[in-house]
C-alpha cells in the first residue's frame, strides 16, 4: 500500500498573488481566489493541511455582477440586540464598503471552522488601486 503524503512545515512554501478585480465578475473572482487561499493550484495540495498561498485583491469597488444583483441582493448583519437586524443591498454595500462584498464571497467558499477562520486571514482586499503589501513582492495571478 502507498502512503499518504503530508507536506511538512518546511516543505510549505507560500506566496502571495494579486488580482486587479476591475471588470471581473464577482463569483468567478471570489471562486478563483477561494482556490488560491485553500492552495488547491498546487500539486501538493492536502486537505486539512493549510498550503494556500495569500490573495490580495485591489480595485474591489470596481466589479461586475450579472442580473438584478444590484438591486435583488441583500446582505443581512445583526447587532445582537431585539431589533437590531440590519439590511443593505449589493449596490449600496459596493458604494461604502466594496472589501465587504469581496470577502463575504470568499467567506462563503471556504470552509466554515477554525481553518477556514485562519485561511480567510491570507486575503487582503482594497477598493482602490494602492495596496501596501510591496514587500511581500506579490505575483500578478491571471
Amino acid at each position: 500500500m502507498e502512503k499518504t503524503y503530508i507536506p511538512k512545515e518546511s516543505e510549505i512554501h507560500r506566496e502571495w498573488f494579486v488580482i486587479d478585480a476591475d471588470g471581473l465578475i464577482l463569483g468567478r473572482l471570489a471562486s478563483k481566489v477561494a482556490t488560491v487561499l485553500l492552495g488547491k493550484h498546487k500539486p501538493t495540495f492536502t486537505p486539512g493541511v493549510e498550503t494556500g498561498d495569500g490573495v490580495i485583491v485591489i480595485n474591489a469597488g470596481k466589479i461586475r455582477v450579472t442580473g438584478k444583483k444590484l438591486t435583488d441582493k441583500i446582505y443581512y448583519r445583526h447587532s445582537g440586540y431585539p431589533g437590531g437586524l440590519k439590511s443593505i443591498s449589493l449596490r449600496d454595500q459596493l458604494d461604502k464598503h466594496p472589501d465587504r462584498v469581496i470577502r463575504a464571497a470568499v467567506w462563503g467558499m471556504l470552509p466554515h471552522n477554525k481553518r477556514g477562520k485562519s485561511i480567510i486571514k491570507w486575503l487582503k482586499v482594497y477598493a482602490g488601486a494602492e495596496h501596501k503589501h510591496e514587500s511581500q513582492q506579490p505575483k500578478v495571478l491571471a
